[in-house]
C-alpha cells in the first residue's frame, strides 16, 4: 500500500519524542476529541491530531467521518502535515468520492507551490486516487508537471501517467499524455527517462498493439546514455527495455551489447539478470565467427557464476536462470562445473537445481568428477537428493556415451548397498540404459533380478517388468518372475498392469509353448476383469492381433525400438526462446510463459529471440550440391526422447485426425464364442494347439459383448477418438499452378510451349500444351532436361503421336522422375530445358513449385519430429510472413495436407492456433515447420526448420501459392 510506504517516508521528519503513543489509546468517543483538535487554531495541536487518525487508520479503525475536517487541514506550508494528510485522503477518496472533489483545489494549488517536494507531493497523490470524477480535474495539474523545471517533479509525473492510464486510458489518450511521456525519453535527467521508460513499458503491457515504445536507433542511444547514470531500478527498467528492441543488424547488436557489458559487475543480482537478458537476445544476431562474440561469452560467466555466492533464495533463482541460458548456451558456462557442485549446507531446493545443472553441463572433460561427485551424492541421508543422484549418474551414462561402462558399473556398487530406494532408482536408470546401448550391459540382469522383492514402486516394479519381459529369452525363469506379480494385479497401478501385459506378451512371443496359460490369464485379467479403459484397450488389441496374424503380432510387439535421446528434460525450443526473453522475471523461476500464470493477462505478448541477420533468405552455401541434390540426403533421426518433460508440451497438442482410415475389419468377426488365439498361432505353437482343452477353456470364454469401437469400421472410430481440437478437414486435392507461357512462339519459329507442374497419385508429370503458330508441320517431338538441384528428368519419352500441323493445339503429360543427374541451380528450383522438332532444337528454363517434390510419407512421428525440430541448430531456422490470407487454421491444414503437407499437432495459445507440420522431399530431405495463425489477423507467421536451409525460400513460396490459390 502506497499510503504505508509514504507513512515510513515520514519519519524523515521524525518527532522529537516516539510515535508509539498514537498506536496505544484506548479511549471511546475519542472521534469527537479527534474532531476537535483537527479545527484547533494550534498547529501542533491540528498535526498530533491527524497523527492520531493515521494511527488509527493504520490498525484498521474506520476514521472516514473525520474526512471534511482531514481535508481542511490542507491548507498549510507544513511538509510533514500535508504528507499525513494525503495519505488520509489516498486511503479514504474512493469510499468518499464527493467529499473528495473539495481537495482539487489544493491539489492543484500545491502544483504551483515554489517548493519542488510539495509539487512532486501533489502529483504523486493525484495519480494515487482512483476516483473518476476527481481524474479530469488532474489533466491540467499534471501536464504543468510533465513539463516541470525539476527533474524530481517530471519524474514522479511521469509514473502518474501510468496510474492515471490504468483509471481512464481514454482520458489519457485524448490530452496527448502519451506524446508526452515519449518526450520525457529525451530528458537530460536519467532518472526521468527511466521513469519514462517504466511508465510507458506498464501502459504498452496492458495494450500489446499501441506500439507505445516505437524504439529507434536513436532513441536507443538515449537509453544508452541514461543507463549509466540512473539508479538501480531505473537501469532494471532501462534495461528491460531495451531487451524488446529488435537491432537492425548485427554490427548495431554488437555495439549495443558493448555498451550493456558494464552493467554485468553491478552489485544488484536484478541488474545483472537483466543485462544478461539483454545479451542473450542480441547474441542471436552476432556472427558466431566474429571475435567478439567468443569474448562476450566469456564475459557472461563470471557475473553469473558471482550469483551463486549470495544467500540461498537469490540463488535458487539465479539457478533457475543459470538453467535456461545453460540449455540455450551451453558453452558460457561449460568450464565452471565445479562452482555446481553441492555444499553440504544448501538447501533442498538448491542442491537439486544445482544437480541438474551439472547433468547439462556434463561432458567427456569433466565426466569423471562428476561421477565422483554424485557417487558422493548418493550416499547422504535426503531421499529426495539422493534419488535424484542415483537418476542423474544415469542421464551421465545416456549423454556421454565414453562415460556408460562406468556409470553402470557405479549404479551396480549402489545396488549392492541394498538400501531400498536407491535400489528402485538405479533399476529405474539402467532400464533407460538397456534402450539407449542395446546388447551391452544385460551382463547385469541377474543383479536386478536379485533385488525383485525388494521393489515396491510403480516406476521401479515397471521398470523392471519391462527388462524382464524385454530379455525374457535370457532369464531362465522369466515366466515365474512376471508369475510372481501377476498375483496381485489389481492392487498394482495402472503403469505397472500395462507394463506386465505387454512382458507378458512378449514371453509369449518368445517362448509359446511354456507361456500359454500365463497369456491367456493375463489377457482375461486385463478385459475381463478390469475397469480401466487403457488396460482393456490395450488387452484387446493383444488378443485381436494375437488371434487374427501372429506374424504380424510378433513384428509389431517385438519391433526394434527406437534409441532414446541424451536430454529427456530440455524445454520445447519456441518456449525456451520466449523463457531467454524473460529472463529475471517470475516466467524464468517457473519455467512457464507468463501468460501461464498471470490471471486475466490480457497484454501478455509472447516474445521470440531474434532471426540471425538475413535468416529469412536463402542463403548460399559451399555443399548445398550434396544437401540439395540428395546424393547424400539427410535421413530423419532415428532417435527419439523418451517419455520426459520434453515432450509434455507437445503432447497436449490436438491431434489432426490420421488422413485414411485403415482397412476394415474382418467382416462377420464376432468375439463372442470364438477361439481368439486357437489356429491362428499354429506358427509359432506347432500346428496342433488350435484345438487343445486348455486353449478352449481359456480363450472360449472371451467376452460375449465387445466395445463398439472394436467392430466399428477403424479409421471412423479412431477419427472420432483423435479429432480432439475440431481437428482439420478432410484433404483438398494438391494445389497445381496455372499454366504459363514457358517459350515464346517468337523464340521457337512457331513454336509455343505453355505449361505447368502437377502431382498426382505420387507422380510428378510435367503438362504442356504444345501450339504450332507456323507455317509448317511439325514432327518428331523430344525433350532433354539439363541437370538440376533435386535430379528431375523425364521418366519417358514426349508422346506427340500425329504431326502437329499449322494452328493446332496438342496437350501432353509428361511423368518425371527424380533419379537424374544433380547440380545445385539458382534459383534452386529452375530447370533449364530443350526440346527437339524437325525444324530445330530449342531452349527454355521454367520454374518448378518444389512442393511437386513433397512426398506421401512426409508425416512424421510426433516424438521424433521433437527430437529434430531441437537437433538441427537454431541457425537454419528461417522466419517468413505470409500476408492477407483469410483461411482458419482447419481449413489451412487441410489445404496444406492435400500438397503433402503434413499437421502433426495442432495447439491453441492465447487465440494464437499454432500448427506444427512435416514435409518430406523426393531426396529425403525433411523440412519441419511451425505455422501460427491469429483468428482475425490475416497475417501469418511460419518458421521453417531443415539441414539444408537452401531450400526454406522454396517451401515458403509454396506455402504462400497453395495457402492463397
Amino acid at each position: 500500500m502506497e499510503w504505508a510506504n509514504q507513512l515510513c517516508e515520514n519519519r524523515q521528519f521524525g518527532s522529537k519524542m516516539t510515535d508509539s503513543k498514537y498506536f496505544t489509546t484506548t479511549k471511546k468517543g475519542e472521534i469527537f476529541e479527534l474532531k476537535a483538535e483537527l479545527n484547533s487554531d494550534k498547529k501542533e495541536k491540528k498535526k498530533e491530531a491527524v497523527k492520531k487518525v493515521i494511527a488509527s487508520m493504520t490498525v484498521g479503525k474506520d476514521v472516514s467521518a473525520l474526512f471534511p475536517d482531514v481535508v481542511n487541514c490542507m491548507q498549510t506550508d507544513n511538509l510533514e502535515l500535508k504528507k499525513l494528510v494525503y495519505l488520509y485522503l489516498m486511503n479514504y477518496a474512493k469510499s468518499q468520492p464527493d467529499m473528495a472533489i473539495m481537495a482539487v483545489n489544493t491539489f492543484v494549488k500545491d502544483c504551483e507551490d515554489a517548493n519542488p517536494l510539495i509539487r512532486a507531493l501533489a502529483v504523486r497523490t493525484m495519480g494515487c486516487i482512483r476516483v473518476d470524477k476527481i481524474t479530469e480535474y488532474l489533466c491540467e495539474p499534471l501536464r504543468k508537471c510533465l513539463k516541470d523545471e525539476d527533474p524530481y517533479v517530471r519524474k514522479t509525473a511521469a509514473v502518474c501517467v501510468a496510474k492515471l492510464h490504468d483509471i481512464n486510458a481514454q482520458l489519457v489518450e485524448d490530452q496527448g499524455f502519451l506524446d508526452t511521456l515519449k518526450d520525457l525519453i529525451s530528458d537530460s535527467n536519467p532518472m526521468v527517462v527511466a521513469n519514462a521508460v517504466a511508465a510507458l513499458s506498464e501502459i504498452a503491457e496492458s495494450h500489446p498493439n499501441s506500439n507505445l515504445l516505437d524504439l529507434n536507433p536513436q532513441s536507443i542511444n538515449k537509453l544508452l546514455t541514461a543507463l549509466n547514470e540512473c539508479t538501480e531500478w531505473g537501469q532494471i527498467f532501462i534495461l528491460d527495455c531495451l531487451a524488446n528492441y529488435t537491432p537492425r543488424d548485427d554490427r548495431e547488436s554488437q555495439s549495443i551489447c558493448e555498451r550493456v557489458t558494464p552493467r554485468l559487475s553491478h552489485a544488484n543480482s536484478a541488474v545483472v539478470l537483466s543485462a544478461v537478458k539483454v545479451l542473450m537476445k542480441f547474441m542471436e544476431m552476432l556472427p558466431k565467427d566474429l571475435d567478439y562474440y567468443g569474448t562476450l561469452l566469456k564475459k557472461l560467466a563470471p557475473p553469473l557464476v558471482t550469483l551463486l555466492s549470495a544467500e540461498p533464495e537469490l540463488q535458487y533463482v539465479a539457478l533457475r536462470n543459470i538453467n535456461l541460458i545453460v540449455q540455450k548456451r551451453p558453452e558460457i558456462l561449460k568450464h565452471e562445473m565445479k562452482v555446481f557442485f553441492v555444499k553440504y549446507n544448501d538447501p533442498i531446493y538448491v542442491k537439486l537445481e544445482k544437480l541438474d545443472i551439472m547433468i547439462r553441463l556434463a561432458s567427456q572433460a569433466n565426466i569423471a568428477q562428476v561421477l565422483a561427485e554424485l557417487k558422493e551424492y548418493a550416499t547422504e541421508v535426503d531421499v529426495d537428493f539422493v534419488r535424484k543422484a542415483v537418476r542423474a549418474i544415469g542421464r551421465c551414462a545416456i549423454k556421454v556415451e565414453q562415460s556408460a561402462e562406468r556409470c553402470v558399473s557405479t549404479l551396480l556398487d549402489l545396488i549392492q548397498t541394498k538400501v531400498n530406494y536407491v535400489v528402485q532408482e538405479a533399476i529405474v536408470v539402467i532400464k533407460d540404459i538397456f534402450r539407449k546401448y542395446p546388447n551391452k550391459y544385460e551382463s547385469v540382469i541377474a543383479t536386478l533380478c536379485e533385488n525383485l522383492d525388494s521393489l515396491d514402486e510403480p516406476e521401479a516394479r515397471a521398470a523392471m517388468i519391462w527388462i524382464v519381459g524385454e530379455y525374457a529369452e535370457r532369464i531362465d525363469n522369466a515366466d515365474e518372475l512376471l508369475e510372481s506379480f501377476l498375483e496381485g494385479f489389481h492392487d498394482e497401478s495402472t503403469q505397472v498392469q500395462l507394463q506386465l501385459l505387454t512382458a507378458i506378451v512378449k514371453l509369449f512371443l518368445k517362448k509359446p509353448t511354456e507361456t500359454q496359460e500365463l497369456v491367456q490369464q493375463v489377457l482375461s485379467l486385463a478385459t475381463q476383469d478390469s475397469d480401466n479403459p487403457d488396460l482393456r484397450d490395450r488387452g484387446y488389441i493383444y488378443w485381436r492381433l494375437l488371434s487374427t496374424d501372429p506374424v504380424a503380432a510378433k513384428e509389431v510387439v517385438l519391433a526394434e525400438k527406437p534409441l532414446i535421446s541424451e536430454e529427456t528434460d530440455l524445454i520445447e525450443p519456441t518456449l525456451l526462446e520466449e523463457l531467454i526473453c524473460h529472463i529475471g522475471t517470475l516466467a524464468s523461476v517457473y519455467h512457464k510463459p507468463p501468460s501461464a500464470f498471470v490471471e486475466g493477462s490480457r497484454g501478455v505478448m509472447h516474445k521470440r529471440l531474434p532471426a540471425r541477420t538475413g535468416s529469412g533468405e536463402s542463403t548460399e552455401s559451399p555443399d548445398v550440391g550434396t544437401a540439395a541434390g540428395g546424393s547424400a540426403p539427410e535421413a530423419a533421426p532415428s532417435i527419439i526422447p523418451s517419455q520426459g518433460d520434453l515432450l509434455g508440451d507437445l503432447l497436449n497438442l490436438d491431434m489432426a485426425p490420421p488422413t485414411t482410415s485403415g482397412p476394415p475389419p474382418t467382416t462377420g468377426m464376432q468375439m463372442g464364442g470364438m477361439d481368439l488365439l486357437g489356429g491362428g498361432l499354429d506358427s509359432l505353437l506347432g500346428g496342433d494347439i488350435g484345438g487343445s482343452p486348455a486353449m478352449g477353456a481359456g480363450f472360449g470364454a472371451a467376452p460375449a459383448v465387445m466395445p463398439a469401437s472394436l467392430n466399428a469400421p477403424v479409421g471412423g472410430g479412431l477419427g472420432d477418438l483423435f479429432d480432439l481440437g475440431g481437428g482439420v478437414g478432410m484433404p483438398m486435392g494438391a494445389y497445381i499452378p496455372p499454366k504459363i507461357v514457358w517459350l515464346p512462339a517468337m523464340k521457337a519459329k512457331g513454336l509455343e510451349i505453355s505449361g505447368t507442374f502437377a502431382r498426382r497419385a505420387g507422380v510428378i508429370q510435367m503438362e504442356l500444351i504444345l501450339t504450332n503458330k507456323a507455317m509448317s508441320i511439325m514432327t518428331d517431338f523430344a525433350i532433354q532436361f539439363n541437370r538440376n538441384s533435386f535430379g528431375l528428368a523425364p521418366a519417358g519419352p514426349l508422346q506427340v503421336l500425329t504431326p502437329l500441323g499449322p494452328n493446332q493445339t496438342i496437350e501432353v503429360s509428361l511423368p518425371l522422375s527424380t533419379v537424374g543427374p544433380v547440380m545445385k541451380m539458382d534459383p534452386l528450383n529452375n530447370l533449364q530445358v530443350a526440346v527437339k522438332n524437325n525444324i530445330d532444337v530449342f531452349y527454355f528454363s521454367c520454374q518448378y513449385p518444389i512442393s511437386m517434390l513433397f512426398v506421401e510419407d512426409g508425416k512424421m512421428e510426433r516424438q521424433v519430429f521433437l527430437a529434430t525440430w531441437k537437433d538441427i541448430p537454431n541457425d537454419n531456422e528461417s522466419q517468413f510472413q505470409i500476408k492477407d490470407c483469410h483461411l482458419n487454421s482447419d481449413a489451412a491444414s487441410s489445404k496444406l495436407q492435400g500438397s503433402n503437407i503434413f499437421t502433426i499437432a495442432k495447439r491453441t495459445v492465447e487465440g494464437q492456433d499454432m500448427l506444427y507440420m512435416s514435409i518430406k522431399l523426393s531426396n529425403g530431405i525433411w523440412v519441419l515447420a511451425e505455422l501460427r495463425v491469429q483468428a482475425g489477423n490475416p497475417n501469418y507467421t511460419i518458421s521453417l526448420k531443415c539441414r539444408a536451409p537452401e531450400v526454406s525460400q522454396c517451401v515458403f513460396q509454396c506455402y504462400e501459392a497453395v495457402l492463397k490459390n
